[in-house]
């Protein structure tokens, strides 16, 4: 009988520490999305479907790619880019789109960034070449957008005929989260909260 009820016990312990943590996550998404900073990015398609999931589209930035020469603490003699965090800072531009300005490897920028500017976290691939006349790619985790069944592939083929933007939300941390897929001015799709 004692061994049963500790089993129960143990269980129910369990049970919760996995929701506890599921909620953790999904709460620290809603926040960036209800609390975190918006910036507007121009997209560049690449291609959808997942077996799983259903349709997405999957996304370059006009930020993924940004110029070597504007990562401000570029460790000396580096030839290969190293996988690690990277911090973007991004400008809104004549246009309302953000576009990157500079970038700090492994941490944010000593200088805060000012009004009107926000550093986004992402992450540098390792085992490029590297130099300060090329460009460096960038993923932030913001690069698969899912979609309604069957909606998938005419977004595709929209995007490719005229632009489209992403509403980001940027926490503090400078981590971001996809809020809503744009076609000029008008809101195709937004990310629920939870």
């Amino acid at each position: 009988m004692m061994r049963a009820n500790r089993l129960v016990i143990a269980a129910i312990a369990l049970s919760l520490v996995q929701i506890g943590f599921l909620s953790w996550m999904i709460a620290g998404r809603a926040a960036i999305l209800r609390n975190g900073a918006e910036v507007l990015l121009r997209i560049q398609p690449v291609d959808p479907r997942d077996l799983l999931r259903g349709d997405y589209v999957v996304l370059a930035y006009d930020i993924s790619q940004i110029p070597a020469a504007v990562i401000s603490n570029v460790p000396e003699g580096m030839t290969v880019t190293e996988e690690g965090p990277i911090y973007v800072r991004l400008a809104k531009g004549a246009d309302n789109h953000w576009n990157a300005v500079s970038a700090s490897l492994g941490k944010p920028s000593a200088t805060p960034a000012p009004a009107g500017e926000i550093d986004i976290r992402g992450l540098m691939p390792g085992g490029w070449s590297f130099s300060r006349d090329t460009s460096v790619r960038i993923e932030y985790g913001i690069e698969r957008f899912y979609l309604p069944e069957g909606e998938g592939l005419a977004i595709q083929n929209d995007i490719r005929e005229r632009p489209f933007s992403m509403l980001v939300a940027v926490a503090r941390d400078g981590a971001p989260q996809i809020k809503a897929l744009l076609d000029g001015d008008t809101v195709l799709f937004e990310e629920p909260l939870y």
